[in-house]
């Protein structure tokens, strides 16, 4: 049995994080909490857990296999570097830090302690975005030349909360949030990000709300992806238009299945349409807990860090797109995205 130590039970740790790690069949083994409320919802879910205060009680438990980091965003590369100082194997909520350069530099630590780090890109492993690899790998599409994928929401009013009242130095906004999975989404389909034109607004937060992406993969495909707080009509997740047919998902979560044509069941996700045909795509078994079970299963493996679920130089690779992203907004340019430690800083495309 796998003991896990979760640091962090609100949102992201309670909501996410321990179901999953529960369902994947590990041992939810102490929780780092120090909200009253929540030290009461921990030892009311996890009767068996340890409650400690804080990150520093947690790694001073001697029998922990991994900690998991569900923090604010603004803290994961600073405890992300004292897990790992710890020599306590560590699963990093993203974002790995607010920017390339700090989490290439926890990559670094990790790698030079010979301390395991991966990165929580849960959404890989939903039966959509499987769904949707399948698809597009499957050669059903033809040439793939382009994907929309959107993740937009309707919060006029923004909830009080630190993703909406702590600047983008500290973790906040939807760029750090949203933004890094479909950019990790679109890497996963295409592979490396060469350049990235991008429209980014603060309409009602500190931080960005409302962001646009239009990036060129080294691949060849290009992809379009767009986040937003202040979309009051969402457009579909995905769209991937291909040369021989196009692949059309409505949405993820069913709260925000506004478009009924387009709903998805238990056997398919997402339809494949050649012109006015349409046919249903057959839904992938992946799950999030997946990502726990890989965990599971690399701490077992004769080379812990390469049979983690995600590479962290992805997660690296990702955030040096969101920092090109920002300098393109900026300039009102196309910037090319360098990642750092393979080359020189950002430059206009």
């Amino acid at each position: 049995m796998v003991r896990v130590g979760l640091a962090g039970f609100a949102s992201a740790g309670q909501g996410i994080h321990a179901p999953l790690v529960r369902a994947a069949g590990l041992q939810l083994a102490a929780i780092a909490t120090a909200n009253r409320d929540r030290v009461e919802q921990a030892a009311a879910a996890f009767p068996d857990a340890v409650i400690v205060p804080d990150l520093d009680a947690l790694l001073q438990l001697e029998d922990l296999d991994v900690v998991v980091l569900a923090t604010p965003s603004g803290v994961h590369a600073d405890q992300a570097r004292q897990a790992v100082e710890a020599g306590v194997p560590v699963v990093v909520d993203k974002p790995l830090a607010t920017n390339a350069g700090d989490a290439l530099a926890v990559l670094d630590a990790a790698r030079h302690a010979g301390v395991p780090l991966t990165v929580f890109q849960n959404r890989r492993y939903d039966a959509e975005h499987a769904t949707m690899r399948d698809v597009v790998r499957s050669g059903r599409l033809g040439e793939v030349f382009r994907a929309e994928i959107r993740w937009e929401r309707w919060r006029p009013i923004p909830k009080e909360r630190w993703r909406e009242t702590a600047p983008a130095a500290e973790g906040g906004g939807i760029m750090l949030d949203l933004q890094t999975h479909v950019v990790d989404a679109a890497v996963d389909l295409f592979g490396p990000v060469e350049s990235v034109y991008a429209e980014v607004f603060s309409r009602t937060t500190v931080a960005e709300d409302d962001a646009f992406l239009a990036c060129r993969h080294e691949s060849g495909a290009v992809s379009h992806l767009a986040t937003s707080s202040v979309a009051a009509a969402p457009g579909p997740r995905i769209r991937v238009l291909g040369r021989a047919a196009a692949f059309v998902l409505n949405a993820f979560e069913r709260d925000l299945d506004i478009y009924p044509d387009l709903r998805t069941d238990e056997d398919h996700c997402g339809w494949i349409y050649d012109g006015a045909q349409r046919t249903p795509a057959p839904r992938s078994d992946s799950s999030q807990v997946d990502f726990y079970r890989q965990v599971a299963a690399a701490l077992q493996a004769d080379d812990v860090q390469a049979a983690m679920p995600v590479d962290p130089r992805d997660a690296v690779h990702t955030l040096a797109v969101i920092d090109a992203a920002r300098a393109s907004a900026a300039s009102g340019t196309a910037v090319r995205v360098v990642t750092p430690g393979d080359g020189p800083a950002p430059t206009e495309a």
